[in-house]
């Protein structure tokens, strides 16, 4: 619990010259010249033998290129489930009149994301720093050389490999404020949160930060990814406020087609984001694709039954939410835990995800306009938990937790860190936002539809 309330203390610090940041949409973080260790950190330095002694010196890191190619794949396949992917499926569920506005967010994340990343976002999350963000010694990738490694990989490819999670991190969020948000307010909103949330949180679980330290499970963003940009969406839901006319006008999704074909192409990109993190062509990322597709399809399985169990008649909309569902819970798990683990966390995703997106969605009383929160958050917290419950020594070896217990209170421990993160964070940015340009577009806008008072173009 000190730690959580320390990284509240960084995003205090982070965002103490909140009107700067307004103003001036610049990066500003804390070095350290302290050094940690994580099994992420790129690796650069080399072994030297020394004469005449007996003592083994570790072995030099080498270029795999069975690995490299593997995560050149990953890579575009991680992409993909931004452009198009994301992009087709949330625009299918919003109004005609939205369509082409709801497609801009995920294309312009990925342009936004892929500069503030190379230029400072991977530096805070990967570069030796302290225990809650890296340090700035690799701002526009300085010191990368061609040579440098990330274990078996290059590093170079790593960096655009983490680069494809931080957008698609972002374009979730925009599920929550779709219809009813400026355009230029979102690329403000993202170009900031990258840096001040979302490579903090990398830093703490991946680069050396100190939920990996303590032993927190996230083998591809249950945390960093889900839990982090579903939360983010909630809090954007509240602060942005209900689309006009919700609950009196019909908010029926315009294309559904698009939506099933958005949710294919997440579910094909998904072994590059699970299979790929393993870093390598090896048992491992085989593993990884086993239990990622196992879990889509339990979860698409239980929230098909409850949905007919509940409503009379399972939907396709349900049946590719549920897939999502299950993508978004194994996805901390996906290298730690055996098929049959997959299989009841994909079982038990679906329906908890069905809950979040339904009965949780109205206690909450927030208008999270295709669910990035019922989806990511509950979905990634569920299978944050389940992690520490199902990582089996047979897919771990001496690696696997041998306390189930303190297990759970780290993985707990991660969750509640993120969540009250990620919500201080965001609320701050977008409250400044507001302030020095507003969020939302004008009700006569809005009723005219997003395409034509934020784009001038519609779909006819």
């Amino acid at each position: 619990m000190k730690k959580i309330i320390m990284a509240l203390g960084l995003a205090s610090a982070l965002l103490g010259g909140s009107a700067t940041w307004a103003e001036e949409a610049s990066s500003v973080a804390p070095t350290s010249t302290s050094v940690s260790t994580s099994t992420v950190a790129p690796v650069t330095t080399t072994a030297t033998a020394t004469p005449a002694t007996t003592t083994t010196t570790p072995a030099k890191p080498k270029l795999d290129t069975g690995d490299t190619a593997w995560v050149l794949i990953s890579t575009a396949l991680v992409l993909m489930m931004t452009i198009p992917g994301l992009a087709l499926f949330y625009s299918g569920m919003v109004r005609k009149k939205n369509v082409l506005a709801t497609m801009a967010h995920s294309l312009i994340a990925t342009a936004v994301v892929s500069i503030v990343w190379v230029v400072i976002g991977y530096t805070l999350a990967f570069d030796t720093g302290n225990a809650f963000v890296g340090g700035l010694s690799k701002t526009m990738l300085s010191g990368i050389t061609l040579d440098a490694l990330q274990g078996t990989i290059p590093e170079i490819l790593f960096v655009i490999f983490q680069m494809t999670f931080a957008i698609i991190t972002v374009a979730i969020i925009s599920g929550s404020v779709a219809e009813r948000m400026k355009f230029g307010s979102f690329v403000v909103f993202i170009a900031i949160w990258i840096i001040v949330v979302y490579a903090p949180i990398t830093h703490w679980v991946w680069g050396g930060g100190w939920l990996g330290t303590d032993g927190a499970l996230d083998f591809a963003g249950g945390t960093v990814v889900h839990i982090n940009s579903g939360v983010a969406g909630l809090v954007a839901s509240y602060v942005i406020g209900k689309r006009v006319g919700l609950g009196k006008e019909s908010m029926a999704p315009h294309n559904l087609t698009l939506s099933v074909i958005g949710a294919s192409l997440l579910w094909v990109g998904w072994f590059g984001f699970n299979g790929g993190s393993a870093l390598g062509a090896n048992g491992a990322a085989g593993y990884a694709l086993v239990t990622t597709q196992v879990a889509a399809a339990a979860a698409a399985i239980s929230w098909g039954l409850i949905e007919k169990f509940v409503r009379g008649k399972a939907s396709v909309l349900g049946i590719a939410s549920g897939a999502v569902a299950g993508l978004v819970v194994i996805t901390p798990a996906a290298g730690y835990v055996t098929v049959g683990g997959s299989l009841v966390m994909g079982l038990i995703g679906g329906v908890v995800c069905f809950w979040g997106t339904t009965a949780l969605k109205r206690a909450l009383k927030a208008d999270d306009s295709l669910d990035a929160f019922g989806l990511h958050a509950v979905g990634g917290i569920a299978g944050a938990l389940l992690t520490g419950v199902f990582a089996s020594p047979f897919i771990m070896g001496d690696k696997a937790p041998t306390d189930l217990m303190h297990q759970l209170w780290v993985q707990t421990e991660g969750v509640l860190a993120t969540i009250a993160y990620s919500a201080v964070c965001t609320f701050v940015i977008l409250k400044v936002i507001d302030v020095m340009m507003g969020l939302r577009v004008s009700t006569d806008d809005e009723r005219m539809g997003l395409d034509l008072s934020q784009h001038g173009e519609r779909v006819e």
